[in-house]
């Protein structure tokens, strides 16, 4: 979660709030509002909080709008209502809920499925607050049997995991937080994403493991899981290191069964370790449920794994988190039920020709050059075509925003600090109509932005719209 510091300076200006919001005498109950950064002296009625709360948060953008988000942004009502029953469940609670925890073992299992677990019965996995989690928990396995198979070394030696540069930021955060040396492969020309071959150079001894990415959110490009698995059995050959490799498939994980089945990049491959996805990403499910899964429990040290009673029997957990609502497992399981292979192959590859059509339809506008098309991950990414002087990716961003879309703008990492694109996710309820409308609006701004003198941005930094 970001952090936040308290207000610097004391806002306490009396406010006057809307007289039709007292109650009962729309003249005497409330005359002015709530501090904003002190419990207020005594209590609202939950109708006046409600107003309060409701009315600030419109001025968010709309979520629909949101290109930027992977994150689930519609569902259909009656998962919103199943979420809503389930709300107060804990979901550590298993002896409390034991339904709860049956519909979680019963995603594992169709996940271990659905990734060509050699024996799915003998998979081991666990729903987490999201992909970050996740990560957390695969990379901790990494490191746990890495120190295991060096207990003569280490603590001495320093562990390093090696990945593209594109990662998303938890891994940046994992690194740091459990004391890894990340080693980063560049992006170098038009590849965005790791190379096979750099990132078997950069293993040795000390190499936990390598991440591969089942859809950089940089560009949409999947990462050849394959061919990094052919490089690293030959690393094996030549050297004796024996790198395991962890899927960060956020969400390619949850794309690639459906519409791209002829693609191997799962526990199809005997160097897959564990893999990882985001059900409130293409699992089509709001936020925030992810999932981690190993290829069985040799994978998974046992040391990390905590016990607790459940209904007199013995219940394993992994989790960084404690206490969280079990809602979103609840609305994982309704989501693989109500859609199954068929539904999902639908939906996913539904989304996929809305991403490669609007992808099309903007290259035919000739002020922009695609770096991809949306034809992995229904994701695209665009900069301004070299022609184009008078404005830039971060000016077309700011002048979308101001029609509703949420257009993210940003630069590249090393090697690439050069190249600023604007990326499209395109989601399920990103429907077609949605996609004219975007082109009608970015249509009609342009003759507006080629009029321009030169780009407006003076600091890309604060420009950029979208962190990874």
């Amino acid at each position: 979660m970001p952090l936040h510091k308290g207000h610097e300076k004391p806002d306490e200006r009396p406010r006057s709030v809307n007289p039709f919001y007292g109650e009962t005498n729309p003249v005497s109950d409330m005359v002015e509002a709530p501090p904003k950064h002190r419990l207020p002296d005594g209590p609202l009625p939950p109708t006046i909080a409600y107003q309060l709360v409701h009315d600030e948060l419109m001025l968010d953008g709309n979520a629909r709008l949101n290109l930027a988000t992977f994150v689930t942004t519609w569902m259909e009502p009656q998962a919103g209502v199943l979420m809503a029953e389930c709300r107060d469940k804990n979901m550590i609670d298993k002896d409390e809920y034991p339904r709860t925890a049956e519909l979680e073992r019963r995603c594992v299992a169709m996940l271990a499925d659905l990734w060509n677990a050699p024996d799915p019965s003998a998979a081991v996995g666990c729903s987490t607050t999201g992909s970050s989690e996740a990560c957390m928990l695969a990379g901790m396995a990494l490191k746990r049997r890495w120190a295991q198979r060096n207990a003569d070394r280490y603590p001495g030696a320093r562990p390093n995991l090696v990945m593209g540069i594109n990662v998303q930021v938890c891994w940046d955060k994992f690194c740091n937080f459990w004391e890894v040396e990340p080693r980063l492969v560049p992006m170098e020309g038009d590849r965005f994403h790791l190379d096979p071959r750099a990132a078997a150079e950069l293993c040795d001894e000390n190499t936990i493991g390598v991440v591969g990415i089942l859809g950089s959110t940089f560009d949409g490009s999947y990462e050849p899981i394959a061919e990094l698995c052919t490089a690293l059995d030959e690393l094996q050959e030549r050297t004796g290191l024996d790198v395991p490799v962890h899927v960060d498939g956020a969400s390619g994980a949850m794309i690639a069964p459906f519409i791209d089945e002829d693609l191997v990049w799962d526990f199809r491959l005997p160097r897959v370790s564990s893999i990882n996805t985001s059900g409130h990403k293409y699992g089509l499910v709001y936020p925030g449920v992810g999932w981690a899964l190993w290829r069985s429990a040799a994978e998974l040290p046992e040391e990390l794994v905590f016990r607790v009673n459940y209904l007199g029997g013995d219940m394993p957990t992994f989790a960084l988190n404690f206490s969280r609502p079990g809602a979103q497992v609840v609305a994982q399981y309704y989501t693989f039920l109500r859609l199954g292979r068929e539904g999902y192959r639908a939906v996913q590859q539904t989304t996929r020709e809305v991403a490669r059509g609007l992808a099309e339809r903007i290259e035919a506008l000739g002020d922009f050059t695609l770096l991809t098309k949306g034809d992995e991950l229904p994701v695209f990414a665009v900069t301004t075509a070299p022609d184009v002087t008078a404005y830039d990716v971060f000016d077309v961003s700011r002048r979308m925003r101001e029609q509703g879309w949420l257009l993210p703008a940003y630069t590249f990492p090393a090697n690439r600090e050069d190249l600023s694109v604007l990326r499209v996710v395109c989601r399920n309820g990103f429907t077609t109509d949605l996609s004219d409308l975007f082109m009608e609006d970015l249509s009609r701004l342009l003759p507006e932005l080629r009029r321009q003198p030169h780009p407006l941005t003076r600091d890309k930094d604060r420009a950029t719209s979208f962190h990874h």
